[in-house]
């Protein structure tokens, strides 16, 4: 499927890891872009973020997470493609991907989603439980009015994690997709321990 905004999650890991980033500090420009672009999924910070990595470093990723069903697109980021075990992996091992310095940088944002984007997995979690997620959302890539809806996550707890990611095409609406994601994740999530 096409990644919508899950893909920012990728974008925002490659970033970390970049050989100019990985071993200093964040600038305050650089946060000004990753932060949006993952608590308030800000396009036009997405788009900046895409040019400045190129394809290089997002395929890296893909290939070092063990993503057989990445597809690199540009200049569109939203285009890319995936499967729901490729997102599943990377967000199960989340932190292995990112230099040790921008860890708590990268898990606040995906922890700290603004509230108007907070619906499916997160009406799902069970207490007890840490969640890290971000979401994506659109029209359908053949010009009708039929919705992508997505989400990639996981969730920790002590010693636990669990990855969930959905990924849903042709919704209705988006309200209908936004109902179908918390629907499959409360079945998913429904044997956690709380």
């Amino acid at each position: 499927m096409r990644t919508a905004s899950v893909v920012k999650v990728m974008m925002l890991v490659a970033y970390l890891r970049q050989g100019e980033v990985r071993d200093r500090e964040l600038r305050e420009s650089e946060r000004a872009l990753l932060s949006p672009m993952i608590r308030r999924s800000d396009n036009t910070a997405a788009s900046t973020i895409f040019s400045r990595l190129g394809r290089e470093p997002i395929e890296e990723l893909a290939d070092d997470a063990g993503m057989k069903h990445f597809a690199y697109s540009s200049p569109v980021w939203g285009r890319c493609r995936t499967s729901a075990r490729d997102q599943a992996r990377l967000m199960r091992r989340f932190e292995r991907y990112i230099p040790r310095r921008h860890e708590d940088f990268a898990r606040r944002q995906l922890n700290s989603v603004v509230k108007s984007q907070r619906w499916g997995v997160a009406e799902a979690k069970p207490k007890g439980w840490g969640l890290y997620f971000k979401g994506g959302w659109g029209r359908g890539i053949d010009g009708t009015d039929l919705q992508v809806d997505h989400q990639v996550a996981f969730l920790d707890r002590r010693e636990q994690r669990v990855s969930i990611v959905i990924l849903t095409d042709s919704s209705p609406s988006q309200v209908y997709g936004n109902e179908t994601l918390e629907g499959v994740a409360r079945r998913l999530l429904r044997d956690l321990p709380r």
